[in-house]
């Protein structure tokens, strides 16, 4: 069986074609690795990167790409609507064939080693890499943002796993992990208010909210979703607001399943859900389960299912759905 890791890096920049098209030729350089798709966000002001190949090609693509960010990004100057830590702002390594989960986190460990003393970055490692259960989950090692890491760091329990201990006011610092395949998924509502987008988000995301008892006590109340990250946002470009949504195992919770979760959340607060959004690629599989809700047991073929999935969730709102480059399967295997 062929070798083959996925790696979706973010970077913190969607604005300057120049950068975005500068940190994807670095990949494209890289013998052994594959560039699939890159997706800059303007109001995001980031962009998320796919690319395959060997895990050794992958490792040291992934390097690379950081170095030219490294180069080219200053966070000194960035502002973006997206959670983040720095330039290279995560960097995590997904097994897709012959390849297993250990062999992710040996990857991102020695991305990491490097990134740290040839680039002089703080690196934390997170989900499956994660070196303590504070820094499995990324939004506890990105909390505070790119703003308040010079404190951050100064706590001894956030001490960076590679790198100084010092903070790089220019590239910020990095997170990098092995994970499973995440559906980066974004709905889309009919206002621009981005507190009521975030109350939806409060509602489905797993980790759900924090509220205190009548005794001042804080009390944790979970989302209806598992394995689910979410928040508000507003796409100021297109004034509307998002909940955009992490899926961190689509077989738990599909993207279908989100979008009428979000739906019926919405409508609760006199809001439409009009559309959504993958950002980076999707495993087919994913598309066919809600190409199979959708046609509620009829009989249809693959494409017919994956048109009905698009025509449904609203795939195409903000930009056409493009299978045959939205899909991994049908991108690694063109």
């Amino acid at each position: 069986m062929t070798r083959i890791v996925e790696c979706v890096p973010n970077f913190s920049e969607g604005r300057n074609p120049d950068v975005i098209e500068a940190i994807s030729q670095s990949i494209r350089t890289v013998q052994g690795a594959r560039l699939l798709s890159v997706e800059p966000d303007k109001d995001y002001n980031r962009s998320v990167v796919t690319f395959v190949g060997a895990p050794e090609a992958v490792e040291r693509a992934a390097f690379e790409a950081a170095r030219c960010a490294s180069d080219l990004i200053d966070m000194r100057f960035h502002r973006g609507e997206h959670p983040r830590l720095g330039a290279t702002d995560v960097v995590p390594f997904v097994p897709v064939s012959g390849v297993t989960m250990d062999d992710c986190v040996k990857l991102a460990q020695s991305f990491g080693k490097r990134m740290g003393e040839v680039l002089g970055i703080p690196v934390y490692l997170y989900e499956e890499a994660a070196t303590s259960p504070a820094r499995r989950n990324l939004s506890d090692v990105r909390k505070g943002e790119y703003e308040g890491l010079a404190e951050k760091m100064k706590d001894p329990a956030w001490k960076p796993d590679y790198g100084p201990a010092v903070f790089n006011a220019k590239s910020g610092a990095t997170a990098a992990g092995a994970r499973f395949f995440l559906i980066a998924y974004n709905v889309n509502l009919n206002t621009n208010r981005k507190e009521l987008a975030h109350e939806i988000a409060l509602r489905i995301r797993e980790s759900g909210r924090t509220k205190k008892d009548a005794d001042g006590n804080a009390v944790k109340i979970p989302g209806s979703l598992r394995a689910v990250k979410a928040m508000g946002v507003l796409l100021e470009r297109l004034n509307i607001a998002q909940v955009s949504i992490n899926l961190n195992n689509f077989n738990m919770t599909p993207p279908h399943v989100a979008f009428e979760t979000v739906k019926r959340e919405a409508g609760s607060l006199g809001i439409e859900v009009t559309g959504s959004e993958v950002v980076g690629l999707i495993p087919k599989e994913a598309l066919l389960m809600a190409g199979r809700h959708y046609s509620a047991g009829g009989s249809m073929s693959e494409q017919e299912l994956i048109g009905l999935a698009i025509g449904s969730l609203g795939l195409s709102q903000i930009e056409r759905f493009e299978p045959e480059k939205k899909i991994i399967e049908y991108m690694i295997n063109a």
